[in-house]
Protein backbone atom coordinates (compact mmCIF):
# COMPACT_ATOMS: atom_id res chain seq x y z
CA UNK A 1 0.00 0.00 0.00
CA UNK A 2 1.57 3.18 -1.23
CA UNK A 3 2.35 5.80 1.70
CA UNK A 4 0.18 9.19 1.46
CA UNK A 5 1.20 12.58 3.64
CA UNK A 6 -0.37 13.34 6.60
CA UNK A 7 -2.80 15.70 7.09
CA UNK A 8 -1.18 16.97 9.78
CA UNK A 9 2.58 17.72 8.53
CA UNK A 10 5.25 17.94 11.42
CA UNK A 11 6.63 21.47 11.14
CA UNK A 12 9.86 21.60 9.29
CA UNK A 13 11.75 25.09 10.00
CA UNK A 14 15.01 25.89 8.48
CA UNK A 15 14.59 29.16 7.82
CA UNK A 16 17.17 31.49 9.85
CA UNK A 17 15.87 34.31 9.07
CA UNK A 18 11.85 35.91 8.31
CA UNK A 19 9.38 36.53 10.92
CA UNK A 20 10.22 34.02 13.74
CA UNK A 21 13.31 36.18 14.33
CA UNK A 22 11.71 39.10 13.93
CA UNK A 23 9.60 38.31 16.83
CA UNK A 24 12.34 37.09 18.69
CA UNK A 25 14.38 40.21 18.49
CA UNK A 26 10.91 42.32 19.07
CA UNK A 27 10.30 39.74 22.44
CA UNK A 28 13.85 40.03 23.44
CA UNK A 29 13.74 44.27 23.66
CA UNK A 30 10.39 44.00 25.42
CA UNK A 31 11.76 41.85 28.02
CA UNK A 32 14.31 44.00 28.49
CA UNK A 33 12.42 47.27 28.40
CA UNK A 34 9.98 45.92 30.71
CA UNK A 35 12.03 44.23 33.27
CA UNK A 36 10.00 40.78 32.05
CA UNK A 37 12.00 37.47 31.83
CA UNK A 38 11.88 36.26 27.79
CA UNK A 39 11.79 32.73 29.09
CA UNK A 40 8.78 33.54 30.70
CA UNK A 41 7.00 35.02 27.24
CA UNK A 42 8.10 32.18 25.02
CA UNK A 43 10.58 28.76 26.48
CA UNK A 44 11.41 27.90 23.26
CA UNK A 45 13.11 30.92 22.02
CA UNK A 46 15.53 31.65 24.64
CA UNK A 47 18.45 29.92 25.85
CA UNK A 48 16.87 29.03 28.93
CA UNK A 49 19.15 28.66 32.39
CA UNK A 50 18.52 28.26 35.79
CA UNK A 51 19.59 31.08 36.41
CA UNK A 52 17.87 33.40 33.49
CA UNK A 53 18.63 34.47 30.53
CA UNK A 54 22.09 34.87 29.64
CA UNK A 55 23.32 38.33 28.64
CA UNK A 56 26.18 36.73 26.57
CA UNK A 57 23.88 34.65 24.02
CA UNK A 58 22.43 38.23 23.65
CA UNK A 59 24.94 40.42 23.51
CA UNK A 60 25.08 42.23 19.89
CA UNK A 61 28.56 41.90 19.77
CA UNK A 62 28.99 38.52 20.64
CA UNK A 63 25.83 37.91 17.62
CA UNK A 64 28.34 40.06 15.10
CA UNK A 65 31.23 37.69 15.84
CA UNK A 66 29.41 34.17 15.90
CA UNK A 67 27.99 35.55 12.15
CA UNK A 68 31.60 36.29 11.12
CA UNK A 69 32.85 32.74 12.22
CA UNK A 70 30.06 31.29 10.41
CA UNK A 71 30.65 33.49 7.20
CA UNK A 72 34.57 32.51 7.27
CA UNK A 73 33.97 29.20 7.60
CA UNK A 74 31.54 29.10 4.87
CA UNK A 75 33.61 31.00 2.78
CA UNK A 76 37.02 28.72 4.03
CA UNK A 77 34.71 25.85 2.31
CA UNK A 78 33.81 27.23 -1.09
CA UNK A 79 37.22 28.31 -1.65
CA UNK A 80 39.86 26.25 -3.78
CA UNK A 81 42.84 27.23 -1.79
CA UNK A 82 45.54 24.36 -1.40
CA UNK A 83 44.96 22.02 1.64
CA UNK A 84 48.58 22.07 3.62
CA UNK A 85 49.71 24.00 6.29
CA UNK A 86 51.14 27.53 5.52
CA UNK A 87 54.62 28.07 6.00
CA UNK A 88 55.46 30.60 8.99
CA UNK A 89 56.54 32.92 6.03
CA UNK A 90 53.18 32.66 4.30
CA UNK A 91 51.70 32.96 7.92
CA UNK A 92 53.02 36.23 8.15
CA UNK A 93 52.18 37.41 4.50
CA UNK A 94 48.56 36.32 5.47
CA UNK A 95 48.45 38.69 8.55
CA UNK A 96 49.42 36.41 11.05
CA UNK A 97 50.24 37.86 14.39
CA UNK A 98 54.14 37.54 14.26
CA UNK A 99 54.46 39.08 17.33
CA UNK A 100 52.54 36.58 19.57
CA UNK A 101 54.61 35.38 23.01
CA UNK A 102 52.65 32.79 24.88
CA UNK A 103 53.96 34.09 27.87
CA UNK A 104 52.94 37.43 26.78
CA UNK A 105 49.35 36.31 26.44
CA UNK A 106 49.27 34.62 30.07
CA UNK A 107 50.77 37.63 31.84
CA UNK A 108 47.05 38.18 32.53
CA UNK A 109 46.31 36.22 36.15
CA UNK A 110 42.82 35.37 34.93
CA UNK A 111 44.02 33.91 31.69
CA UNK A 112 46.33 31.24 33.54
CA UNK A 113 42.65 30.73 35.60
CA UNK A 114 41.07 30.42 32.51
CA UNK A 115 43.56 27.95 30.58
CA UNK A 116 44.05 25.81 33.82
CA UNK A 117 40.22 25.33 33.84
CA UNK A 118 40.23 24.33 30.12
CA UNK A 119 42.97 21.47 31.05
CA UNK A 120 41.24 20.70 34.21
CA UNK A 121 37.84 20.42 33.41
CA UNK A 122 36.91 20.89 29.91
CA UNK A 123 39.13 19.02 27.47
CA UNK A 124 38.55 15.71 29.48
CA UNK A 125 35.00 16.13 28.19
CA UNK A 126 36.04 16.74 24.32
CA UNK A 127 38.68 13.88 24.87
CA UNK A 128 36.46 11.67 26.95
CA UNK A 129 36.17 9.32 23.73
CA UNK A 130 40.09 9.54 23.22
CA UNK A 131 42.30 7.94 25.77
CA UNK A 132 45.06 10.28 23.85
CA UNK A 133 44.05 13.44 24.97
CA UNK A 134 44.00 14.97 21.69
CA UNK A 135 42.42 18.32 23.02
CA UNK A 136 44.05 18.36 26.86
CA UNK A 137 47.50 17.50 25.84
CA UNK A 138 47.95 17.50 22.12
CA UNK A 139 46.35 21.03 21.29
CA UNK A 140 47.89 22.89 24.19
CA UNK A 141 50.72 21.87 22.90
CA UNK A 142 50.49 23.19 19.80
CA UNK A 143 49.08 26.37 21.17
CA UNK A 144 52.28 27.33 22.10
CA UNK A 145 52.98 28.71 18.56
CA UNK A 146 49.14 29.02 17.45
CA UNK A 147 47.56 32.02 18.80
CA UNK A 148 44.01 31.62 17.22
CA UNK A 149 43.99 27.83 19.40
CA UNK A 150 45.22 29.42 22.55
CA UNK A 151 42.58 32.37 22.32
CA UNK A 152 40.04 29.50 21.58
CA UNK A 153 41.02 27.46 24.51
CA UNK A 154 41.61 31.07 26.68
CA UNK A 155 37.87 31.97 25.27
CA UNK A 156 35.87 28.20 26.06
CA UNK A 157 38.11 28.24 29.82
CA UNK A 158 36.16 31.64 30.40
CA UNK A 159 33.26 30.98 29.29
CA UNK A 160 32.29 27.71 31.45
CA UNK A 161 33.78 29.73 34.31
CA UNK A 162 30.98 32.48 33.60
CA UNK A 163 28.34 29.83 33.23
CA UNK A 164 29.26 28.15 36.60
CA UNK A 165 29.53 31.25 38.39
CA UNK A 166 26.59 32.78 36.74
CA UNK A 167 28.46 36.12 35.47
CA UNK A 168 26.70 38.71 33.94
CA UNK A 169 26.97 41.89 32.14
CA UNK A 170 30.91 41.60 31.62
CA UNK A 171 32.32 38.56 29.84
CA UNK A 172 36.08 38.26 29.41
CA UNK A 173 35.03 35.20 27.27
CA UNK A 174 33.61 37.74 24.40
CA UNK A 175 37.10 39.72 24.26
CA UNK A 176 38.79 35.86 23.92
CA UNK A 177 36.53 35.13 21.43
CA UNK A 178 36.84 37.71 19.30
CA UNK A 179 40.14 37.88 19.14
CA UNK A 180 40.27 34.29 18.43
CA UNK A 181 38.20 34.39 15.41
CA UNK A 182 40.69 37.69 14.41
CA UNK A 183 43.69 35.61 14.23
CA UNK A 184 41.67 33.12 12.45
CA UNK A 185 40.52 35.10 9.61
CA UNK A 186 44.03 34.85 7.75
CA UNK A 187 44.76 31.66 8.42
CA UNK A 188 41.71 29.54 7.58
CA UNK A 189 43.05 28.97 4.00
CA UNK A 190 46.02 26.98 5.30
CA UNK A 191 43.69 24.50 6.62
CA UNK A 192 46.06 22.93 9.27
CA UNK A 193 45.33 21.25 12.23
CA UNK A 194 45.22 23.89 14.74
CA UNK A 195 43.31 25.91 12.80
CA UNK A 196 40.34 23.57 12.47
CA UNK A 197 40.60 22.68 15.81
CA UNK A 198 40.42 26.07 17.24
CA UNK A 199 37.10 26.62 14.67
CA UNK A 200 35.44 23.53 16.68
CA UNK A 201 36.33 24.94 20.28
CA UNK A 202 34.92 28.05 19.39
CA UNK A 203 31.97 25.82 18.52
CA UNK A 204 31.73 24.22 21.35
CA UNK A 205 31.74 27.49 23.45
CA UNK A 206 28.95 28.43 21.37
CA UNK A 207 26.93 25.51 22.38
CA UNK A 208 26.97 26.61 26.13
CA UNK A 209 23.91 28.69 26.16
CA UNK A 210 22.41 28.23 22.94
CA UNK A 211 19.00 27.78 22.36
CA UNK A 212 17.29 24.78 20.31
CA UNK A 213 16.64 26.77 17.63
CA UNK A 214 20.16 27.94 17.15
CA UNK A 215 21.68 24.57 17.51
CA UNK A 216 22.02 23.61 14.28
CA UNK A 217 23.41 27.24 13.10
CA UNK A 218 26.11 26.91 15.26
CA UNK A 219 27.17 23.55 13.75
CA UNK A 220 26.87 24.52 10.26
CA UNK A 221 30.29 26.43 9.42
CA UNK A 222 32.31 23.33 11.34
CA UNK A 223 30.07 21.26 8.71
CA UNK A 224 30.87 22.67 5.63
CA UNK A 225 34.73 22.65 6.67
CA UNK A 226 34.65 19.34 7.52
CA UNK A 227 32.94 18.24 4.22
CA UNK A 228 35.15 20.88 2.24
CA UNK A 229 38.21 19.13 3.43
CA UNK A 230 37.46 15.57 3.57
CA UNK A 231 38.11 15.10 7.25
CA UNK A 232 36.25 12.18 8.73
CA UNK A 233 35.57 9.58 11.65
CA UNK A 234 38.93 8.09 9.97
CA UNK A 235 41.34 10.65 9.04
CA UNK A 236 43.72 9.57 12.02
CA UNK A 237 45.98 11.47 14.46
CA UNK A 238 44.56 14.83 16.27
CA UNK A 239 41.94 15.79 12.90
CA UNK A 240 39.99 12.72 13.91
CA UNK A 241 39.58 13.05 17.55
CA UNK A 242 38.28 17.05 16.75
CA UNK A 243 36.15 15.64 13.92
CA UNK A 244 34.39 13.01 16.48
CA UNK A 245 33.96 15.96 19.04
CA UNK A 246 32.17 17.82 16.27
CA UNK A 247 30.08 14.96 15.62
CA UNK A 248 28.83 13.76 18.80
CA UNK A 249 27.72 17.63 18.94
CA UNK A 250 26.19 16.87 15.55
CA UNK A 251 23.96 14.34 16.85
CA UNK A 252 22.74 16.43 19.49
CA UNK A 253 21.57 18.64 16.93
CA UNK A 254 19.70 16.12 15.21
CA UNK A 255 18.37 14.21 19.00
CA UNK A 256 16.97 18.08 19.73
CA UNK A 257 15.13 18.24 15.91
CA UNK A 258 13.11 15.31 17.67
CA UNK A 259 12.99 12.96 14.38
CA UNK A 260 12.62 16.36 12.25
CA UNK A 261 16.54 16.56 11.29
CA UNK A 262 19.43 14.27 10.39
CA UNK A 263 22.91 15.39 11.43
CA UNK A 264 24.10 18.26 9.40
CA UNK A 265 27.20 16.24 7.91
CA UNK A 266 25.93 13.23 6.36
CA UNK A 267 26.98 9.83 8.15
CA UNK A 268 27.93 8.45 5.02
CA UNK A 269 30.39 11.91 4.84
CA UNK A 270 32.19 9.98 8.25
CA UNK A 271 33.81 7.53 6.59
CA UNK A 272 36.64 7.66 4.23
CA UNK A 273 35.82 9.00 1.09
CA UNK A 274 34.35 6.26 -1.49
CA UNK A 275 33.86 3.96 1.74
CA UNK A 276 30.26 1.75 1.27
CA UNK A 277 27.77 2.54 4.38
CA UNK A 278 27.89 -1.73 4.64
CA UNK A 279 31.19 -2.19 5.81
CA UNK A 280 30.71 0.85 8.25
CA UNK A 281 30.69 -2.26 10.87
CA UNK A 282 33.78 -4.16 10.02
CA UNK A 283 35.71 -0.79 9.32
CA UNK A 284 34.73 0.37 13.40
CA UNK A 285 35.57 -3.11 14.56
CA UNK A 286 38.43 -4.01 12.79
CA UNK A 287 40.16 -0.35 14.12
CA UNK A 288 40.70 -2.67 17.18
CA UNK A 289 40.49 0.42 19.38
CA UNK A 290 37.66 0.60 22.25
CA UNK A 291 37.82 4.63 21.21
CA UNK A 292 36.57 3.82 17.58
CA UNK A 293 34.29 0.99 19.07
CA UNK A 294 32.31 3.96 20.99
CA UNK A 295 32.80 6.21 18.13
CA UNK A 296 30.94 3.45 16.09
CA UNK A 297 27.91 3.85 18.90
CA UNK A 298 27.43 7.66 17.37
CA UNK A 299 27.78 6.64 14.11
CA UNK A 300 24.72 4.61 14.74
CA UNK A 301 22.79 7.10 16.60
CA UNK A 302 23.63 9.53 13.48
CA UNK A 303 21.97 6.89 11.39
CA UNK A 304 18.98 6.16 13.52
CA UNK A 305 18.63 10.02 13.34
CA UNK A 306 18.64 10.11 9.52
CA UNK A 307 16.74 6.74 9.36
CA UNK A 308 13.53 8.76 11.15
CA UNK A 309 14.11 11.86 9.80
CA UNK A 310 13.53 10.57 6.29
CA UNK A 311 10.89 8.52 7.01
CA UNK A 312 9.08 11.08 8.65
CA UNK A 313 9.19 13.95 5.61
CA UNK A 314 8.41 10.96 3.21
CA UNK A 315 5.19 10.68 5.04
CA UNK A 316 4.29 13.95 6.80
CA UNK A 317 5.76 16.01 3.80
CA UNK A 318 5.58 13.97 0.75
CA UNK A 319 9.45 14.51 0.34
CA UNK A 320 10.52 12.06 -2.65
CA UNK A 321 13.06 10.64 -0.81
CA UNK A 322 12.72 6.76 -1.62
CA UNK A 323 12.03 6.09 2.56
CA UNK A 324 8.57 3.84 1.71
CA UNK A 325 7.41 1.35 4.06
CA UNK A 326 9.76 -1.18 2.09
CA UNK A 327 12.42 0.51 2.30
CA UNK A 328 11.67 1.63 5.99
CA UNK A 329 11.35 -1.80 7.34
CA UNK A 330 14.41 -2.85 5.66
CA UNK A 331 16.57 -0.29 6.76
CA UNK A 332 15.48 -0.74 10.41
CA UNK A 333 16.30 -3.76 10.56
CA UNK A 334 19.53 -3.84 9.26
CA UNK A 335 19.95 -0.95 11.66
CA UNK A 336 18.30 -2.80 14.33
CA UNK A 337 20.44 -5.92 13.93
CA UNK A 338 23.82 -3.32 14.05
CA UNK A 339 22.61 -1.95 16.77
CA UNK A 340 22.35 -5.17 18.73
CA UNK A 341 25.79 -6.30 17.08
CA UNK A 342 27.16 -3.22 18.73
CA UNK A 343 26.33 -4.34 22.20
CA UNK A 344 26.90 -8.41 21.69
CA UNK A 345 30.45 -7.29 20.71
CA UNK A 346 31.33 -4.58 23.19
CA UNK A 347 35.36 -4.93 24.04
CA UNK A 348 35.83 -5.34 27.97
CA UNK A 349 36.18 -1.58 28.14
CA UNK A 350 32.94 -1.20 27.08
CA UNK A 351 31.22 -3.43 29.36
CA UNK A 352 29.80 -2.28 32.69
CA UNK A 353 32.14 -3.13 35.97
CA UNK A 354 29.02 -3.63 37.64
CA UNK A 355 25.14 -3.08 37.92
CA UNK A 356 23.49 -2.79 41.16
CA UNK A 357 19.80 -3.06 40.49
CA UNK A 358 17.97 -0.10 42.63
CA UNK A 359 14.98 2.27 42.47
CA UNK A 360 13.85 3.85 40.46
CA UNK A 361 16.82 3.50 38.38
CA UNK A 362 19.01 0.52 37.99
CA UNK A 363 23.46 1.90 38.64
CA UNK A 364 25.35 0.79 36.00
CA UNK A 365 28.92 1.52 36.21
CA UNK A 366 31.49 1.93 33.98
CA UNK A 367 35.26 2.12 34.48
CA UNK A 368 36.58 3.78 31.34
CA UNK A 369 34.81 7.39 30.14
CA UNK A 370 33.94 6.07 26.33
CA UNK A 371 32.08 3.23 27.58
CA UNK A 372 29.74 5.68 29.54
CA UNK A 373 28.25 7.63 26.67
CA UNK A 374 28.45 5.31 24.30
CA UNK A 375 26.59 2.83 25.96
CA UNK A 376 23.91 5.41 26.86
CA UNK A 377 23.59 6.66 22.72
CA UNK A 378 23.28 3.01 22.05
CA UNK A 379 20.17 2.68 24.65
CA UNK A 380 18.84 5.99 23.29
CA UNK A 381 19.20 4.66 19.50
CA UNK A 382 17.03 1.54 20.54
CA UNK A 383 13.85 3.69 22.03
CA UNK A 384 14.13 5.96 18.74
CA UNK A 385 14.05 2.54 16.64
CA UNK A 386 11.18 0.99 18.81
CA UNK A 387 9.36 3.83 18.81
CA UNK A 388 9.22 4.61 15.29
CA UNK A 389 8.38 1.20 13.93
CA UNK A 390 6.01 -0.11 16.81
CA UNK A 391 4.65 -2.86 14.01
CA UNK A 392 8.08 -4.38 12.95
CA UNK A 393 8.85 -3.77 17.19
CA UNK A 394 5.90 -6.84 17.42
CA UNK A 395 8.23 -9.13 15.08
CA UNK A 396 11.22 -8.92 17.73
CA UNK A 397 9.08 -10.93 20.10
CA UNK A 398 8.79 -9.91 23.52
CA UNK A 399 12.52 -9.60 25.09
CA UNK A 400 14.26 -6.49 27.63
CA UNK A 401 16.04 -5.42 24.73
CA UNK A 402 12.81 -4.57 22.79
CA UNK A 403 11.03 -2.66 25.61
CA UNK A 404 11.68 1.04 25.34
CA UNK A 405 11.15 1.53 29.28
CA UNK A 406 13.86 -0.91 29.77
CA UNK A 407 16.51 1.11 27.58
CA UNK A 408 15.09 4.88 28.96
CA UNK A 409 15.54 3.38 32.94
CA UNK A 410 19.44 2.65 31.74
CA UNK A 411 19.65 5.67 30.07
CA UNK A 412 19.03 7.08 33.25
CA UNK A 413 20.51 4.91 35.42
CA UNK A 414 23.76 5.78 33.08
CA UNK A 415 23.64 9.27 34.03
CA UNK A 416 23.24 8.82 37.85
CA UNK A 417 26.08 6.22 38.51
CA UNK A 418 28.95 7.90 36.26
CA UNK A 419 29.49 12.03 37.63
CA UNK A 420 31.83 12.74 34.68
CA UNK A 421 30.95 15.85 33.81
CA UNK A 422 31.28 15.90 30.07
CA UNK A 423 29.27 12.60 29.59
CA UNK A 424 26.93 14.22 31.71
CA UNK A 425 26.56 17.35 29.30
CA UNK A 426 26.08 14.78 26.52
CA UNK A 427 23.30 13.02 28.23
CA UNK A 428 20.71 15.96 28.45
CA UNK A 429 19.36 14.89 24.68
CA UNK A 430 19.22 10.71 25.80
CA UNK A 431 17.39 12.06 29.17
CA UNK A 432 15.12 14.02 27.53
CA UNK A 433 14.59 10.85 25.10
CA UNK A 434 14.07 8.23 28.13
CA UNK A 435 11.96 10.99 30.26
CA UNK A 436 9.00 11.15 28.11
CA UNK A 437 8.55 7.66 28.62
CA UNK A 438 8.94 7.55 32.58
CA UNK A 439 4.90 8.11 34.56
CA UNK A 440 5.64 7.45 38.16
CA UNK A 441 6.69 10.88 40.15
CA UNK A 442 9.75 9.45 41.44
CA UNK A 443 11.29 8.61 38.19
CA UNK A 444 10.52 11.95 36.93
CA UNK A 445 11.67 13.61 39.84
CA UNK A 446 15.16 11.79 39.87
CA UNK A 447 15.53 12.69 35.64
CA UNK A 448 14.60 16.53 36.88
CA UNK A 449 17.24 16.89 39.80
CA UNK A 450 19.86 15.15 37.40
CA UNK A 451 19.78 17.77 34.38
CA UNK A 452 19.43 20.41 36.74
CA UNK A 453 22.31 19.18 38.33
CA UNK A 454 23.99 19.02 34.73
CA UNK A 455 23.86 22.49 34.76
CA UNK A 456 24.89 23.35 37.71
CA UNK A 457 28.08 21.25 37.66
CA UNK A 458 29.17 22.02 33.99
CA UNK A 459 27.53 25.57 33.22
CA UNK A 460 26.10 23.43 30.20
CA UNK A 461 22.81 24.65 29.12
CA UNK A 462 20.39 21.84 30.26
CA UNK A 463 17.39 23.42 32.12
CA UNK A 464 15.32 23.98 28.96
CA UNK A 465 14.62 20.46 28.55
CA UNK A 466 12.85 19.97 32.56
CA UNK A 467 10.32 22.51 30.99
CA UNK A 468 10.14 20.55 28.19
CA UNK A 469 9.43 17.13 30.27
CA UNK A 470 7.43 18.95 32.47
CA UNK A 471 4.90 19.63 29.32
CA UNK A 472 4.65 16.16 28.38
CA UNK A 473 3.99 14.91 31.81
CA UNK A 474 1.45 17.56 32.59
CA UNK A 475 2.50 18.73 35.97
CA UNK A 476 6.02 20.70 37.42
CA UNK A 477 8.05 19.18 39.05
CA UNK A 478 9.44 20.68 42.18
Amino acid sequence: MADEPSSKRRRFNNDTGGPENFIHSFLHTFAVETGHSLENIDPFLSPATSWGIDEFAHDPSYLASQEQLRSLLFTTARSAAPTRAGTPVENEAHGADTSYSLKQVLANGKRVQYFKNYVSNIAPWLDMFDRNHAFGIQLTALAKDSPPLLYAILAIGARQLERKEKTQSTFDSLELYQEAIRLLTPLLQTRNTQVIAACVILCCLEMFSASARDWRRHLEGCSAVFDAFGVNGFSGDILQAVFWCYARMDVCGALISDGTESTLLKPSKWLPENTSEEVAESLFRNSNSPDMYANYAVYLCAKTCELISERNKFVELGEENGCNTDAFNDRWCQLWNQLANWSLYRPQEMLPVTTIDSTPFPQIFFAYWAAISSNQLYHTSCILLLSANPKQKALLGQSATTSVLWHAKRVCGISIANPHEGCLNNAIQPLWIAGRLLSHSSEQAVVVKTIRQIEAMTGWTAVWRVRDLEQVWGYKVK
